[in-house]
């Protein structure tokens, strides 16, 4: 599935010469020393676009929640002192005024504003009539059809200046990333809109410095438009996500260490377009040769179900799958795959298995019943 929006090339709206796209500030704004500080020192790094945040959507009250109006002139101030466009975060139709009236220049909606269709509404509506850029973060949870519906209210309120942020998504199994990114979900999201920016947001996706360059690295090798990177010039004290921002220097080092690749449409050397061709041909003849071995699989499995029948026997063997799940996992390892990427492939082969299996008595009975 595709979906055809009719969304303004980055380069239109965001003029910038290399690739990729560098977004870069303070997670929030604390003051306005500390505001334009970070943006001189930042200036130099080439960044693209300067961000803070104004207003700080807590899980907990009485936490430091921003400083509302009063950063936004901060940074007007900062704006004009390094010349650039400036975004920061809004969740509700008085934010956007606020932000318009002193001279945002790009929106984004968060990750705790994108999960709730009817705040994305309420923002859309605000949104109608207005030429500014808009970015929506990924939804807290892992849900690719509620981000996409926020990017569809958005649209339908004549947005066309759009850009996606993926940040990482929420989880309660324990990950070394403060929010795990599930890779697959954003690419799942640019086969559907082919077309739409995306930023990568290593510093919500990691949560910890030593983990940006990784993250950052793997969103520029997924083809990512740019990276969202939080700096501050004092971290350690900042009021705010401290442990994942970054000093500008820092910062300098991260992104001299990043190897910026090119695109397939990029490369028009023969011999290495042949040679990869000739790579994807055979990996789609083992695909096609997986497909087959797997319709054989499932053909043993209703086999086996018929067995099961006959002898009044459940469908599931909790036993039996524990010896699936051990050792094919065992199996995996030795040919120098990753276990818990074979587990997740047997886990969704066992739910189709019990699903067949379902589906087989469920008929063995109707026509039982029938008689």
């Amino acid at each position: 599935m595709k979906l055809e929006l009719d969304i303004h090339p980055l380069q239109s709206w965001i003029p910038h010469q290399d690739k990729p796209l560098i977004i870069s500030g303070p997670c929030s704004a604390e003051s306005e020393e500390q505001l334009v500080n970070t943006a001189k020192q930042l200036k130099p790094l080439g960044i693209n676009i300067l961000r803070a945040g104004v207003w700080k959507p807590r899980t907990r009250p009485n936490s430091f929640e921003g400083y509302g109006e009063q950063a936004l002139k901060w940074l007007q101030t900062a704006k004009k002192e390094v010349e650039l466009p400036v975004a920061i975060e809004v969740a509700t139709p008085q934010h956007i005024e606020l932000a318009l009236k002193h001279d945002v220049d790009i929106l984004w909606l968060g990750a705790r504003t994108t999960v709730n269709p009817f705040n994305v509404q309420e923002i859309a509506d605000a949104l109608k009539g207005v030429d500014v850029p808009v970015m929506i973060k990924n939804p807290i949870n892992p849900d690719l059809a509620l981000w996409i519906g926020a990017i569809e209210r958005i649209y339908n309120a004549g947005i066309r200046k759009l850009a996606v942020i993926h940040r990482g998504f929420s989880t309660f199994q324990k990950s070394k990333y403060r929010n795990e990114p599930t890779w697959q979900i954003p690419i799942e999201l640019k086969t559907i809109l082919p077309n739409m920016p995306i930023i990568g947001d290593p510093s919500h996706i990691a949560g910890r410095r030593d983990l940006l360059q990784e993250v950052s690295q793997k969103s520029l090798d997924l083809n990512y438009d740019g990276l969202m990177i939080e700096s501050h010039i004092d971290p350690d004290n900042a009021l705010s996500d401290a442990k994942q921002q970054v000093t500008p220097d820092s910062l300098r080092n991260i992104l001299g260490g990043l190897q910026t690749r090119i695109s397939r449409g990029e490369n028009q050397d023969a011999v290495f377009l042949n040679q990869l061709e000739e790579l994807r041909k055979q990996i789609d003849n083992v695909d096609r040769e997986l497909i087959e071995i797997l319709k054989s699989r499932m053909n043993l499995v209703e086999k086996a179900c018929e067995y099961k029948l006959q002898n009044n026997v459940t469908i599931f063997q909790v036993e039996r799958w524990n010896d699936i799940f051990r050792s094919r996992s065992e199996w995996a390892q030795k040919m120098n795959l990753k276990g818990d990427f074979i587990s997740e492939i047997y886990k969704l082969i066992h739910v189709e298995s019990i699903r067949s299996q379902t589906e087989v008595m469920v008929k063995r009975e109707t026509v039982d019943n029938s008689k």
